[in-house]
């Protein structure tokens, strides 16, 4: 009997344990895909479509405002073709302004760092304002960012709805590349974007 009631007792324990370091859980993955194109503009076209994984780290887990750095990898599909062939820096041949205005297929391959203010209005329920800043290689010159290294900056809202254990993810977000004039090209894009993903505690 004695150790029918000690066994009882350590599987309460354990799932108490258990309890507790769900709510208390510091680390969240995720997986998200977004879209969006150029404000408008008459000199170029521009669309991005992404995959984005995501390793979440809370500095205050369960409070009400809550502050999170989260590293995202993200893989950016971009099509991108120069309208306005006078964008072009003077003295350029019309053989290299005739290959700037071809439509051009680019990749993009970002490491992005974020913070997130996390305002949590119910347990399942949340809104935030995401930071980001990462360096970034892109494989396609273009008259607007050099080809290699640059770097991806990013302002975004968004909000998390949990159903159980997974939460759906919805952010609007201001994006920005450039190279910060490390290189000759350094106009960048600028786009307005739109993002669904999933997070799960781990």
């Amino acid at each position: 009997m004695l150790r029918k009631i000690t066994f009882l007792m350590l599987l309460c324990c354990a799932a108490l344990q258990a309890q507790e370091t769900e709510k208390t859980s510091r680390y969240t993955v995720g997986l998200a895909y977004g879209n969006g194109g150029e404000f408008n503009n008459t000199d170029y076209t521009y669309t991005n479509n992404y995959i984005q994984g995501q390793i979440y780290y809370s500095l205050n887990p369960g409070k009400k405002w809550e502050f999170q750095v989260a590293l995202q990898p993200e893989v950016n599909f971009a099509r991108h073709r120069l309208k306005n062939p006078y964008f072009v820096k003077p003295g350029e041949s019309d053989e290299t302004r005739i290959e700037y205005m071809k439509l051009k297929d680019i990749r993009e391959y970002i490491l992005n760092v974020a913070f997130f203010a996390r305002y949590n209005i119910t347990e399942d329920f949340s809104m935030y304002a995401m930071g980001n800043v990462g360096p970034m290689i892109t494989d396609t010159e273009t008259e607007r960012l050099t080809k290699g290294f640059a770097f991806c900056d990013v302002f975004a809202l968004g909000t998390t709805y949990k159903f159980g254990k997974v939460g759906l993810d919805v952010r609007v977000a201001a994006r920005h590349t450039s190279n910060a004039g490390l290189q000759d090209s350094n106009a960048g894009f600028n786009t307005k974007n739109i993002q669904f993903g999933v997070i799960m505690p781990l």
